[in-house]
Formats: structure tokens, C-alpha cells, sequence
């Protein structure tokens, strides 16, 4: 069995990045194990309206090697579409657009192993090494790697709301929206829960369909209005180098406040997409009242399903006015978004790994979660510790040369230490 420097579990864009900015690496060592057939970034998402909400120049790899031929723009190149894009004149590509890039990086690369899906990892302290065991798609085959060092990138499965777990019927979460919409449409009531972008474009793409196919259409949100995604420059210098410094060091309490508080920096809807809506709203409501509502400051707190008139039957409640109501539909999606598990094939190194007072993982500055503090590093999962950088596509590149630099002990890609105007913390002493 050979001995791998790393092994990183997990294929999403972040250990993609890392896969790119390794593979010109001879001296170091990856192997990079997903437990899906191929690369395929949220299927069910890939509206042909949706874009990104960062800037192409948030790719796998350029903000880290801009000489990378694993970037963005050389993907368009060899897709012949460069100039297309350039004349476009738009930053953020469309989200089908982008899946398409990752998985053309991903078919380059030598050291990626689709299909094989990691049932426990084990560490052996004499050798210093950990034993990653995993079962091959298809075969049924147990097979084990063994490196010196682990990366998790393991993403956040859809949360399913408590009061909609094994409700029945056919409830969709929003990340099987596509394969589910020719379905909804047959329905007399359609009802989407939830306060984000995904939300937000689910509830678009239906509001479109009203006239043809004749049903309701209802968007059920807890948050007190619909939230734009906050993108002022000087907001997005809390992406950088700076502001994880300073958010890192904050007790931990503050940490925790401050991720819920910061929610809509990262959460938030596209500015143009809810004007967009309102604009589809307004030439629709030309030919009449239209069938739909849009219920704010409203959370989601029983739910029942009527298997014979195949009815869900929500039980709502206004935070405001204080009040409780129902609410029935027939379809139901919930665009209630994702939410990070700790993976049980951690459990025999359980206590190998860093845990803070919450029961999660205590993330060093250097992104390592484990207790010698350069063995286990994470992706993502970390707007406790790393603040809204953590699920930010841009930081992926940063997060990525600051891993590659611990693995390495030098600096492969250069990472900046200081971009921001602003100052994020008290200053030292008085100021002149």
C-alpha cells in the first residue's frame, strides 16, 4: 500500500481547486477520493437563468496562480467561447456554465478517483500515518490509502426542517428542484420555504409558469423582508486576509453571535433577481389579480400530509403579530438550504480532532482541526471560525495556498497578508 502526503476526501470546487493547484506539484503527493460517478455541483440548481454570485475570477485556481492552465478563462478558451464571454460583458457566469468548467478541470486531472466512498478513516500512531478505507462504486470493493496528512471536503447536505422529517408525499428539498418541476406544475398549489437565492429562483422560475399550468403559487419566508445580498466594496473586504485574521481571534461567543448576525452577507438574494421578480410580478398582475402570495416574518412550524387528497397542511406562525395560521398546498419545495455533518467516518479519530465548547470543530487560523495542528485541515464548514470567507468561491484559492504551504512548509502561491483599506479591530495604543 503506498503512502500518499495527503489524501483529500470530498470533490466539491474547494478540493477541486486544490487538486488543480497540486497537480503541477512533483513534490507533492495528493490523492483526492469523491464518492459520486463524476463532478456535479447542485444538478438540481442549474436553472438556465442562475449565475454565480462572485465574479469569474473566483475559479478553482486564479486568484491563488493566475497563470494556471486550470483557470476560468483557459476553460472558455479551449471551449472556443472567449470572446463570446468577453463581448457578454458580465462577471458572474451562469452556474451550468461553471459546472461545466469544474467538471473539464476535473477530467485533466490524474489524481482524482470518482466513485469511491470513504467508510472510515483510522490513525496509526506509530507510523504517523492515517488509513483512509473506502468502497469502490459498482464493484463493491474495499480498498485502503494510507498519507500523512487529511483534507475534508466533504460539503454540507440539504437540512430538512425537524417538522418535515419523513413527512411523505412528495416534498422536494430545493437540491432536486429540476428533477422534480415538471411534477410540481401538475399541481393546483405550489408553496416554496425558504429565504434565500435558491429560494428566490425556485419561486421565479414557478412564477413564470402560473398562466400555463393554473396553480398557486406561494413563497414562505421567516425573515422579516426579502434580504439582498450585501456586495459593497468595502463589504467584500471582509473576504479578506485582515478580516479572518481578526475574526478568528474573537472569544468564541462573539464568533457565534456574529455568524448569525452575518448571514446575509453570504445568504442573501441576488439585488437583480428580486427585481426581477417584482418586475415579472408587475406585467403579470397587467392581466389581473395574480395567484400567488408572499408571506414574510412567517416560520415554518408543524407540517402534516393528507396522503388522500395529497395535501400538506402547514402550520405557520407570524413572529411579528404574533399569530399562528395554516396554510394548505399540495407541492411543497423547501429551499431551507444545507447544513454541515461530521462525517461518521471520522468517528475512530474522534479524538484526534479539536472541538470547541458548541461541539464543532475548533478551526486553527491555518484551517487544521486536529490536535498536532498541520493533520487534518477543512474545507468550508467554518463560518464559526473563519467567518463569511469560509463558503466564499474567491477564498478557495487563499485557503488552498495556506494549506499547500502547510503541507509543504514554504510558500507555493504567495498569500496576501494585507488588501483591505478599512481596519477591522481597535488600534494599539492612542491614535494621532
Amino acid at each position: 500500500m503506498s503512502t500518499h502526503d495527503f489524501i483529500a476526501i470530498g470533490l466539491g470546487p474547494y478540493n477541486l481547486g486544490l487538486a488543480c493547484l497540486t497537480e503541477p506539484l512533483g513534490e507533492l503527493d495528493g490523492l483526492f477520493l469523491e464518492s459520486k460517478p463524476e463532478f456535479d455541483w447542485h444538478p438540481g440548481m442549474l436553472l438556465d437563468f442562475a449565475t454565480l454570485q462572485t465574479p469569474f475570477m473566483a475559479d478553482l485556481v486564479t486568484l491563488a496562480d493566475p497563470t494556471s492552465p486550470y483557470s476560468f478563462l483557459n476553460y472558455l478558451k479551449e471551449s472556443g467561447r472567449l470572446y463570446s464571454f468577453y463581448i457578454r460583458e458580465i462577471f458572474y457566469p451562469v452556474r451550468s456554465e461553471y459546472n461545466d468548467y469544474c467538471r473539464w478541470a476535473a477530467a485533466k486531472l490524474k489524481n482524482v478517483r470518482f466513485g469511491h466512498e470513504v467508510t472510515s478513516v483510522e490513525y496509526d500512531e506509530a507510523e504517523g500515518l492515517y488509513t483512509v478505507h473506502s468502497t469502490v462504486a459498482g464493484t463493491g470493493e474495499t480498498v485502503h490509502h494510507r498519507a500523512r496528512h487529511l483534507v475534508l471536503g466533504t460539503g454540507t447536505p440539504p437540512f430538512v426542517p425537524e417538522a418535515c422529517e419523513g413527512l411523505g408525499g412528495d416534498l422536494i428539498h430545493n437540491s432536486g428542484y429540476l428533477d422534480a418541476k415538471a411534477n410540481l406544475q401538475t399541481k393546483d398549489s405550489i408553496t416554496v420555504v425558504g429565504s434565500g437565492q435558491s429560494a428566490a429562483e425556485i419561486y421565479y422560475d414557478l412564477l413564470d409558469g402560473t398562466d400555463t399550468h393554473g396553480y398557486r403559487l406561494n413563497w414562505v419566508t421567516r425573515s422579516p423582508r426579502f434580504f439582498p445580498l450585501e456586495y459593497t466594496k468595502l463589504t467584500l473586504e471582509m473576504t479578506s486576509p485582515e478580516y479572518v485574521d481578526y475574526f478568528h481571534a474573537l472569544p468564541e461567543d462573539t464568533r457565534y453571535r456574529l455568524e448569525t448576525e452575518q448571514k446575509g452577507l453570504f445568504k442573501g438574494i441576488d439585488a437583480e433577481l428580486i427585481n426581477n421578480i417584482y418586475d415579472l410580478l408587475y406585467q403579470k398582475s397587467l392581466r389581473g389579480p395574480v395567484a400567488t402570495r408572499l408571506l414574510t416574518n412567517t416560520a415554518l412550524n408543524t407540517a402534516s400530509y393528507d396522503e388522500e387528497s395529497g395535501t400538506y397542511t402547514l402550520g405557520l406562525h407570524h413572529a411579528e403579530q404574533e399569530r399562528d395560521f395554516t396554510l394548505s398546498t399540495q407541492g411543497l419545495v423547501l429551499a431551507t438550504g444545507y447544513r454541515y455533518r461530521v462525517p461518521a467516518f471520522l468517528e475512530p479519530v474522534h479524538d484526534r480532532i479539536r472541538w470547541d465548547r458548541h461541539g464543532r470543530f475548533d478551526v486553527a487560523r491555518n484551517y487544521s482541526i486536529d490536535t498536532t495542528g498541520r493533520g487534518i485541515f477543512l474545507q468550508n464548514a467554518a463560518t464559526h471560525a473563519h467567518s463569511v470567507t469560509s463558503p466564499d468561491l474567491g477564498m478557495g484559492p487563499y485557503r488552498n495556498s495556506w494549506i499547500l504551504r502547510e503541507l509543504l512548509g514554504r510558500d507555493v502561491y504567495p498569500i496576501e497578508k494585507s488588501i483591505a483599506f478599512q481596519e477591522f479591530g481597535a488600534p494599539q495604543g492612542g491614535l494621532a
